[in-house]
């Protein structure tokens, strides 16, 4: 018998996931697509991962694909599954999350149909029931077929998760994920949308975002300056793209990657110093781009304007923010 090919290969780092692993797997050997290829990346797991793995790779030779490394965090073990991948079109699942059985099959035959370079579907959180606790619509109001050139709003609009989209593995010729990074998907995903003319995309909620409970709150630490570096190295890009001209959308792309999910996390260092330092290194950011406070109160997403569409308790940390009353905001969060 003739082996067919992967159309498409799904790259899935796995870092102590033991308890979410199982469901993650199960989501991805049940594709409706069946010449599809799954590596499994186990990033130096110390808990019982590698067994489930080991499992996993004995019942399903024929699509489970599984790999053992030392740690390197999530880009390296995104970067090894790359290296690797033999199929057309590359997915990426995180794997403490799963996804639809129809997932990777209508994803694909949209990139086909529409000649795309990238496809993206919604997102939903979930929590540990499988109950929806939020949807994540990705791009309302657009066509299935997007031409970047005459809609590139899309580039300061889109979300740029790696874990809903299907890439064309030709946009990973020349790049990968920056290794010891935090915010590598806002690093790199933009930067692979400039190398394309049409994305293509599907209105379901194909892809399930698990919110945990047993997940230590995160520390938000000097880390979050990551996303200030992450949206300079976009721009070096972007100056050089055949969208080099449209500048506002470019504006608006450092106004919401670098400004307003830059206050998000900044809304959770603890550390009064690192705060301040932080929020420093927020206003160069602003001042060498030219960016000035109007422009991010009056900054529109998908036709509405951002900040009003925010919750209250965000409103008032960005107003208060953008108002100097750091004091203050101290004693709030």
């Amino acid at each position: 018998m003739t082996n067919v090919p992967p159309k498409v290969s799904v790259i899935v780092p796995v870092y102590n996931v033991e308890n979410y692993l199982t469901k993650c797997l199960d989501s991805l050997v049940k594709q409706s697509l069946s010449n599809i290829e799954i590596f499994v990346v186990n990033d130096g797991s110390k808990d019982d991962s590698e067994k489930i793995i080991e499992e996993y790779a004995q019942r399903y030779p024929e699509k489970i694909k599984a790999f053992t490394k030392e740690n390197g965090g999530l880009s390296d073990a995104r970067n090894f599954g790359l290296d690797r991948a033999a199929g057309d079109y590359i997915g990426f699942v995180d794997s403490d999350d799963y996804v639809s059985e129809t997932m990777f099959e209508e994803m694909l035959q949209l990139g086909e149909k529409h000649q795309a370079k990238m496809v993206i579907c919604n997102i939903q959180k979930v929590d540990e029931t499988g109950k929806v606790t939020q949807k994540l619509t990705q791009l309302p109001n657009m066509s299935e077929k997007i031409n970047l050139e005459s809609n590139f709003s899309v580039f300061s609009d889109i979300s740029y998760f790696a874990c809903n989209k299907l890439f064309k593995k030709e946009l990973f010729n020349q790049r990968r994920f920056k290794k010891g990074v935090h915010f590598e998907d806002i690093q790199l995903i933009p930067q692979l949308l400039l190398d394309c003319d049409t994305i293509a995309q599907t209105q379901n909620f194909h892809y399930q975002y698990l919110e945990r409970t047993d997940s230590i709150t995160k520390t938000h630490t000097e880390k979050g300056l990551d996303m200030l570096k992450a949206v300079a190295d976009v721009e070096k890009v972007f100056n050089e793209s055949q969208y080099s001209q449209k500048k506002e959308e470019l504006k608006n792309f450092q106004i919401f990657e670098g400004v307003y999910s830059y206050l998000a996390y900044l809304a959770f260092v603890k550390k009064e110093e690192i705060f301040y330092n932080m929020s420093d290194q927020l206003f160069l950011f602003m001042n060498e781009r030219q960016i000035k406070i109007q422009d991010i109160l009056k900054y529109s997403r998908f036709g509405k304007n951002y900040l009003l569409s925010l919750p209250l308790k965000k409103k008032i940390f960005y107003l208060l923010f953008f108002g100097g009353q750091q004091k203050l905001i101290r004693k709030l969060i």
